[in-house]
């Protein structure tokens, strides 16, 4: 791998900068929340993301045979493709900041990477798909590095943050909700691109955020004189940077040197969040922490071993 690094370095370097991106996303978001509610965040994240997807829609539309440009939306569908973007994005969106309002940008980071380990017990349990021992080994140690992440352990000793574990369970609750949809949508992904579901999701979402974005502004009108040039950055950085460029550059990267090797570098991520919040969020890296990641390290590339497929999701979670 060290010569192909050194030999084609372009492909390497596109796929660590995708995650140092989403790495840092964690601190923008958390800093993006001290400006903007919840929901009018999401509202307009999701409002510039449908505006971004617009022009790859109509590229892809070129691109299309005669016959797939006639394809439409079918009626017997929609629940399923609303209630996918619901799980992929609504709920999953709402969990994920009012978890990140409560929780630390590093714990948050480690918890996401939990969703292809997530992703394989919902797909034996639902999906009938195959599980070896190693992954069930590796599941295991997720989960225990889960239960040491959000502060069980502290329990016993009396010294539990009330407000960090409810932060936590709702990071965990946004990363089973988009697994969930992630679940469904692969039923839909015989009938319709990607990109499509993607683009309903994304509509779903923006509408679903709507009217309480409203209701933000009907009870605070003054919130959006108080956005400093920071809070738009923030916006700007999830919407653009987060979700659509480092997802090119995951793809661009991972058609050049394979899912194996890509898969390797979403590790950086929350050594990237802990680089980035210990100095703008004053977060400090505890030794329960670091236990914690390690078995969730070990237990997300156990748990995964001969089934590459799902670490796909955290990517497209990412995107989201």
């Amino acid at each position: 791998m060290k010569s192909r690094i050194l030999n084609h370095p372009l492909p390497y370097i596109a796929l660590i900068l995708a995650h140092i991106i989403w790495g840092a996303n964690f601190v923008v978001a958390k800093l993006a929340l001290r400006e903007f509610p919840v929901m009018s965040l999401g509202f307009l994240r999701f409002a510039f993301a449908c505006i971004l997807l617009i022009p790859f829609l109509m590229l892809e539309n070129s691109h299309r045979s005669p016959q797939a440009k006639k394809l439409k939306i079918k009626v017997e569908h929609l629940p399923t493709l609303v209630f996918i973007g619901l799980s992929l994005v609504t709920f999953n969106i709402v969990f994920f900041y009012e978890g990140l309002l409560r929780s630390t940008a590093i714990t948050a980071s480690t918890i996401q990477l939990t969703i292809p380990i997530l992703s394989i017990v919902g797909c034996w349990i639902f999906l009938k798909e195959k599980i070896y021992r190693i992954n069930l080994f590796g599941i295991f140690l997720g989960f225990i590095g889960i239960l040491i992440l959000i502060g069980l352990p502290l329990l016993f000793v009396g010294d539990l943050n009330g407000k960090s574990l409810v932060g936590n369970l709702l990071l965990i609750l946004s990363s089973v909700s988009f697994v969930i949809g992630a679940i469904l949508s692969r039923k839909m992904l015989k009938f319709y691109p990607p990109l499509v579901i993607t683009t309903i999701a994304f509509l779903v979402g923006m509408l679903s955020f709507l009217m309480p974005a409203i209701n933000d502004y009907i009870a605070d009108p003054t919130w959006i004189s108080r956005i400093t040039v920071l809070g738009v950055l923030g916006l700007l950085y999830i919407a653009i940077l987060s979700s659509v460029s480092a997802y090119f550059l995951f793809q661009w990267g991972l058609d050049r040197v394979g899912v194996v090797q890509a898969n390797l570098f979403q590790y950086f991520e929350p050594a990237v969040a802990a680089l980035v919040a210990v100095p703008f969020l004053s977060e400090r890296v505890s030794f329960s922490f670091i236990i914690g990641t390690l078995l969730v390290v070990l237990g997300v590339y156990w748990g995964t071993l001969g089934k590459p497929e799902h670490h796909h999701l955290l990517h497209h979670h990412h995107r989201t």
